[in-house]
């Protein structure tokens, strides 16, 4: 039978809108968690997914998705949120909790994780991901970071980690080893055999780095134990090993790495670099997944948002498993077998995160810089009221700070503010903040008697870059830093409307992980200190927004 030259069309003109419909649906968005997300960890109990992020020296700590497609994902709260889980006091911004990973073993959840500097290695559990979790059990015999747990067949145990070799006898610079003990979940008591599984790396004859994050998993007869090596920059990989028993010889893959873009052509258009310790999870239907983090660099290995969370699909051939293929890029679309959900709480492609603190509780995004001894804000009805402390970002502790991570190159964060002070001391506004000595802040204080906003460059001390001052009575005020890559512009507005340029093409590179270390990204943060001296001023912000623009989506 031939259809009708008009019905034919219409048949046609469906089927291709219907294709494109599935494929957006159909399409899995890297990075699935836009912004300073490190350190991944997945699981899987019944159909629903679990993932984590190390977190360092914020609180809480440990964020906590759920996802039931992979997908959708939804933070549901926090693995340490309680204060006496978490003592951060005196950390720096990436000390703190380094790389934990997450179990789901006979109707509980188990999370490992290393509090550097001061609780070593240790467990929490939880029956529900929501929480509550338990207080941190520690591992005392395990010395060494990147734990993870293995609940094998046969119903033994095992946590294993990087260590460094006894008395510090590396033979290269970044020689490492990959241990394991015996475990017991019961009662979390550690066996005082250790095993070396891998001492070194892949090929020990090219002196491989750090090799960490390690993870073991079980499939067809064999164990395999999957690691990350050529250290947290740009020489980052995925590397794969595999053994008939859990105790070894555990035998490197001919084609390791399985995943890694340092071989790549830097000036590539839209570069995802710096790809490494991943986590894998199976499906219910058989499909295996790698989350991973990854970093976007604007120009060469500059880059703010941090190191993010990254999926791809993973296949399996002749026994050992492929993510990336050797002199491919990361994709920033896969397809999956899930429908894409609008949400108020999206965590990538372009988004506006918009709070009028309506709620007696903070959104579950954002995070205190250190953990909160005392509660300096209140929140609801309208606005949140911040208390003018004397500490501050450039210090150890914890100041009166509530950030939102960056989530990609190009956007902004706004905040309205009402504050009035009559102190120079006295600063009130929104920053965008690596790390103790590597922030901008955009803050409204008095100069010479008159209500001022400043811009100020954090360093050793905070350094005035440029400045406007306002009508006397002034106490009202919008506050915005866009990022455009490698810049940032401040500005500022006083009815939220008209917006009038502070400061342009502002070094953004100066806030990068190359330019400023460790291992974090930039976070937007409302912030109000009284520089050292004891204060009874409040702050209040009625509005926070951020806004993504990256041309990627």
């Amino acid at each position: 039978m031939r259809l009708p030259k008009g019905k034919t069309f219409f048949l046609l003109a469906l089927l291709c809108l219907s294709g494109t419909l599935y494929s957006q649906r159909g399409l899995l968005r890297n990075p699935v968690l836009a912004g300073f997300y490190p350190d991944p960890s997945i699981c899987r109990a019944g159909n629903d997914y679990y993932l984590i992020n190390s977190s360092f020296a914020y609180f809480p700590g440990l964020p906590i998705f759920h996802s039931r497609d992979l997908l959708n994902w939804e933070q549901i709260g926090h693995v340490l949120d309680r204060p006496e889980q978490l003592p951060l006091d005196g950390a720096g911004v990436s000390r703190g909790l380094f790389a934990p990973s997450i179990h789901y073993h006979n109707g509980k959840f188990y999370v490992v994780c290393t509090l550097i500097d001061k609780l070593g290695n240790f467990v929490v559990t939880a029956t529900d991901p929501r929480g509550p979790w338990s207080n941190p059990v520690p591992l005392s015999k395990v010395e060494g970071i990147d734990p993870s747990l293995f609940f094998d067949d046969n119903g033994k145990s095992y946590i294993v980690y990087n260590s460094i070799l006894p008395d510090n006898k590396s033979l290269w610079n970044g020689h490492r080893t990959i241990r394991m003990r015996e475990w017991n979940a019961a009662t979390s008591e550690v066996s005082d055999k250790e095993i070396i599984l891998v001492n070194g790396g892949t090929d020990t004859s090219r002196h491989p780095v750090w090799i960490e994050g390690p993870h073991i998993y079980q499939k067809d007869g064999y164990y395999y134990l999957l690691c990350a090596e050529g250290g947290t920059g740009y020489n980052h990989s995925s590397v794969i090993f595999r053994s008939k028993s859990i105790t070894g010889p555990y035998v490197s893959f001919e084609g390791n790495p399985i995943m890694t873009q340092r071989d790549l052509d830097p000036a590539r258009p839209n570069p995802v670099t710096t790809t490494g310790h991943a986590d894998f999870v199976e499906t219910p239907s058989g499909e295996w997944w790698a989350v991973f983090l990854a970093c976007r660099p604007y120009e060469g290995d500059h880059y703010n948002t941090g190191r993010e969370t990254f999926m791809a699909p993973v296949s399996w051939n002749n026994g050992w498993p492929a993510m990336i293929p050797a002199g491919e890029t990361v994709k920033y679309r896969y397809p999956v077998n899930a429908i894409a959900k609008k949400t108020n709480e999206q965590f990538n492609n372009n988004y506006t995160f918009t709070d009028r603190f309506r709620d007696s509780v903070l959104n579950k995004r954002y995070i205190f810089l250190r953990t909160p001894s005392e509660k300096w804000y209140s929140c609801g009805k309208g606005a949140v009221a911040v208390k003018l402390r004397p500490e501050t970002c450039g210090g150890k502790s914890n100041p009166s700070f509530i950030g939102f991570r960056q989530p990609h190159l190009n956007g902004d964060a706004s905040v309205q503010l009402q504050f009035h002070t009559t102190k120079e001391n006295e600063k009130a506004g929104l920053l965008v903040f690596q790390n103790e000595k590597h922030y901008y802040f955009l803050g409204v204080t008095k100069q010479n008697n008159q209500p001022f906003i400043g811009l100020y460059k954090g360093g050793e001390t905070d350094t005035l870059i440029t400045g406007v001052t306002l009508l006397p009575k002034a106490t009202n005020c919008y506050l915005k830093i866009e990022a455009r890559q490698d810049t940032y512009v401040f500005y500022f507005s006083m009815d939220g409307k008209r917006w009038q340029l502070l400061a342009d093409n502002i070094d953004a590179k100066y806030l990068s992980t190359k330019t400023a270390g460790g291992f974090t990204g930039c976070l937007y943060a409302i912030y109000a200190t009284s520089s050292g001296v004891p204060s009874q001023n409040t702050a209040v912000f009625k509005q926070f927004a951020c806004t993504s623009r990256d041309k990627t989506y």
